[in-house]
């Protein structure tokens, strides 16, 4: 078979790389979103022994001001920082330097679709060059696009220019 529209020089395809350099104060990344269920429940609070009435309880949950199971804050952060990695523009961390300012605004429900919108607020080289820091605001919206969540990420990341 004689494909023409192919050669064997071609180099693979798969996620973009992006670098320090890709992005810069004020840009904004969507993520692409997801529907919490109740297996993310269950199964976050099995992982992490956060066993808590309100996520997992029903009938406790519906006697609770929310009046049903709510997902777990922390489970509702980590879905978050893991849709903004989907987007591939973590491609080139080195190390996650820690959080900041986490808020969380409104219950996450089961059946709520939850999706990232996350601005870059700080990009600065380190002091040796090799790497970059960026500060991410992200802030979590569920399908009505209400906030959901918020916070800071920082992140240390290749240089595609190093020093």
């Amino acid at each position: 078979m004689n494909d023409s529209s192919t050669s064997s020089t071609d180099s693979p395809k798969g996620a973009p790389d992006h670098y320090w350099e890709d992005l810069v104060v004020g840009d904004v990344i969507h993520s692409t979103g997801l529907t919490i269920t109740e297996a993310h429940l269950v199964n976050w609070a099995g992982l992490t022994g956060d066993i808590v009435q309100f996520h997992i309880n029903a009938d406790y949950a519906a006697q609770t001001p929310f009046g049903e199971r709510i997902a777990h804050g922390p489970l509702t952060l980590s879905v978050s920082l893991g849709l903004l990695t989907q987007t591939c523009y973590l491609s080139n961390v080195v190390a996650w330097l820690g959080l900041d300012s986490v808020r969380a605004h409104k219950p996450v429900l089961i059946g709520d679709s939850i999706r990232v919108e996350a601005t870059v607020s700080s990009a600065r080289p380190t002091s040796n060059g090799e790497n970059g820091i960026w500060s991410i605001d992200y802030v979590t919206l569920n399908q009505r696009g209400e906030a959901v969540m918020s916070f800071t990420s920082s992140f240390l990341v290749r240089r595609r220019d190093r020093g």
